[in-house]
Parts: C-alpha cells; structure tokens; sequence
C-alpha cells in the first residue's frame, strides 16, 4: 500500500510544496540538505510552486512533444523537450548516462511531478536536479535569480564570487574566512538572489555543491564579484552594461525560452541597477583578499 508524505520548505522566503507519492523508495533521507529550510504547512495561494515525486510517471508521447536540447552538464547528461501546449519535460541521466530522473513542469511553472529511479545516489541526484530547475524557472517570475556562486557574509552583507569552473572562487571565499574578520560562509555553490522592494537579497540554499553549507541566510546582496586569474591583484568595478554582460552567463535559466528569458533578463537589470559588481583580477593568495576586501566591503 502507498505511504504519502507532504513537507514543505521555505527557500529564499518562497514557500514549497513536495508530496512523495509512494515513500517506500522516495523520502526525505534522498533530501537532507533540505531539511533546514523545511517549515510546516502553509496555504496553496502561497505556493512557489508543488512538486509530487510519482514513478509511475511516464514521458510524454513523442507525438506530443519537441526536441529542445540534448546537452552535457558537467554533472551528467540532460534532455530537455517542450510539450504540446506549454510546459517542459526534463530527463537526467549519471555519468555513465543512466536515466536517473525525469520531471514535468507544466505552462503555469506552478506544477511539477518528477520520478526518479535507481540507487540512493541516482534517486537522490534526479530529484535535486528536478527541485533545483523547477524553482529557478518559477522563481524568474517572482524577481529571483539562482546563480552560480560561492557566497560569503561580512559584517551582515552577502558577497557572490563567481567565475568558470576552477577558476577559484572557492578558493577566493576561503581566504575571506581566513583573513578578513567577521565572516561566515552562506552557500559555496548555488546561492539565490531575490529582489524586494527595489532591494537585492541573497540566501543560502539546499544547493552547495561539494560542501555541505545548507544554510537558511539571508543577508542584503553587498556585491557581485567575478574571478578572473592575472598576475596581480586588482579590483575592477563595471558599468552597468558590463556588469549584466558579467553576471548573465553565471545565472540559470531557460535560455531558448522568450517568456522566461525576458523575465530573467528583468530580474538580472535590477540587481545591476542595485549592486556594485566587479572584477577581481587576482592571484590566489591572501593579498587579494584584503585588496578585494578593502575595494568592494560596504563601510559601516
């Protein structure tokens, strides 16, 4: 007999509904990174969004559907289809591209059943694939932005390194904590920005990547900081046209999609036009912490 349970979280102030259709295989043990933002039940109307884990769900019939993207994530391999009528359809595969999980978001992006298949490690990788996207997609329409960052807090506001891959922004976040006082590590992966009342926030989120900084935070957004290697170390702020050109790439988002990308590019002009961004030319040493700390820190 099916065993449902519904939780719900509470993530950069939007509020989240998940319901496990059959929790004898799909539970919270596949989400515990998510157990800090969990909060107790809260009205439909003020839903993000509600996401039913369901493996009896199958693909949409070809017929119905269209080839949008077929890609390499870095973490897997991923197949994206637009649905007749409006919606999406996302399948994930693992490294070894085994078929992991699978969503589908419908044209409102307010409703999401997901299922997922094989061991924890598979189960647990296709439903935070599924979460993630889905509530960067609904969070566009509500002025929220997922970025790729590692976030650290200084004397109450929240500073975003981010930059391709290995370029250090971990590495960048660390010497923070070490060197400049008054710091606290909020996310170092995928942190969430969120614009209210003409003011840019960010929080940390069930999403950081290799280091387990699940953090429920929320602090006024100080500065966007893209790390690009040099030589030495010097700090270069943008003009607004160059900090949206900055910040875009490091931002997800359903690019092939007009509404959504729209959207998106809204969300990313208001945080340009309300935060200080820049480039931290730099090598990766304690000098260009505190060089990057005295150009970009808000004064008290």
């Amino acid at each position: 007999m099916e065993n449902k349970e519904t939780v719900y979280f509470c993530i950069a102030d939007h509020y989240v509904k998940l319901t496990f259709n059959d929790t004898s295989k799909n539970n919270m043990y596949l989400m515990r990174s998510y157990m800090p933002f969990q909060v107790p039940a809260v009205a439909d109307d003020k839903l993000l969004f509600e996401m039913i884990v369901d493996d009896t769900l199958q693909p949409v019939e070809k017929s119905r559907r269209k080839r949008i993207r077929d890609f390499e994530t870095g973490n897997g391999h991923t197949v994206v289809d637009a649905i007749e009528g409006g919606g999406y359809q996302f399948i994930f595969k693992d490294h070894q591209s085994i078929e992991c999980g699978m969503f589908q978001i419908d044209k409102t992006y307010k409703h999401v059943v997901c299922a997922v298949k094989g061991t924890y490690d598979m189960r647990s990788f296709g439903i935070h694939n599924s979460f993630m996207l889905s509530f960067g997609i609904s969070g566009t329409f509500h002025q929220t932005l997922l970025i790729h960052a590692s976030l650290v807090r200084h004397n109450g506001y929240g500073y975003a390194f981010h930059a391709i891959s290995g370029t250090g922004k971990s590495t960048q976040v660390s010497n923070w904590l070490r060197f400049i006082p008054n710091c606290d590590l909020m996310n170092d992966d995928n942190p969430a920005i969120r614009v209210i009342d003409g003011k840019a926030y960010i929080y940390g989120t069930p999403w950081s990547g290799k280091t387990t900084c699940y953090r429920k935070t929320r602090a006024p957004l100080g500065g966007l900081i893209r790390i690009d290697r040099d030589s030495r170390n010097w700090v270069e702020k943008l003009s607004p046209i160059e900090a949206f050109t900055s910040v875009c790439p490091s931002c997800n988002t359903l690019r092939w999609d007009v509404e959504v990308y729209r959207k998106f590019g809204d969300n990313v002009t208001k945080v340009v036009e309300t935060t200080n961004v820049y480039i931290l030319h730099c090598l990766p040493d304690r000098e260009s912490a505190e060089i990057c700390h005295e150009a970009v820190a808000i004064k008290a």
